[in-house]
């Protein structure tokens, strides 16, 4: 048994490189004692100003905004690092499951901890616009993180023959980001209430019917599988799951 466990650890050190290769350290471009200020000043739900930020460090605003980039920038790196971390852990977290148990779970995961970050929920109701542009802007850390680390995570179990699919990674990406966004942010976007819940729902369906591993597996649909009729998409629904509500 404990030589299964340091398997596992093991297993899940190694696949952290591979999905997050940056790690969960602080990003080495901004310097510390600055980063460091303003991480606590967004944990702790503060707008984070510029000026106030430039006298803790003893610096003018402009040799700042020559160190860091201006305040949205800055907000990109800080987000970007606690994403970093939340991947890490679930990454880890789910070390022993395979394919789309193990996607799943981990996008779960990570939509459940961010619905309840209360220094992201405060900051896109106190400023929603440019909390937009940082989650969901094409050019942002934040989001061509998140879509990296999903495609390097794909990549990952498609390489361990747990999962395939017809569908290019990228593509599968760019679907399942956007429908994350749409669910997550949908107070935001299109005055809806969020919901997790049914964004893994529909994520999973959508990768068990791409899933040709899943399709050959017997008693899960056989050659014209899929998650249609009848439950061949229950047992998988049913374990991803019970790992996101454990993560």
């Amino acid at each position: 048994m404990r030589q299964l466990r340091e398997a596992g650890l093991a297993s899940g050190h190694a696949d952290v490189r591979v999905v997050v290769p940056e790690g969960a350290a602080a990003p080495a471009t901004v310097p510390a004692g600055i980063f460091a200020s303003a991480a606590g000043a967004y944990r702790s739900g503060q707008r984070l100003d510029m000026q106030s930020l430039a006298r803790q460090a003893g610096v003018g605003r402009a040799t700042l905004y020559r160190r860091v980039g201006n305040r949205e920038q800055l907000l990109d790196e800080v987000i970007w690092w606690r994403a970093r971390r939340l991947l890490v852990h679930q990454v880890r977290a789910t070390a022993a499951l395979a394919g789309v148990a193990r996607i799943t779970a981990v996008i779960g995961g990570v939509l459940g901890a961010v619905e309840r970050d209360k220094p992201l929920r405060t900051f896109v109701e106190s400023d929603p616009e440019a909390a937009l542009r940082i989650l969901t802007g094409t050019r942002s850390r934040v989001q061509r993180g998140m879509a990296g680390a999903l495609e390097n995570l794909i990549d990952l179990e498609r390489s361990r023959g747990a999962f395939e699919a017809g569908l290019d990674t990228p593509a599968l990406c760019y679907a399942i980001v956007r429908i994350c966004e749409g669910f997550l942010y949908a107070d935001v976007i299109a005055d809806r209430s969020p919901d997790v819940g049914r964004a893994v729902t529909v994520i999973e369906a959508l990768l068990l019917g791409l899933d040709l591993v899943h399709r050959r597996q017997p008693g899960m649909g056989g050659s014209d599988g899929g998650c249609g009729a009848g439950g061949a998409g229950e047992p998988g629904t049913r374990q991803a799951v019970g790992v996101r509500h454990r993560a």
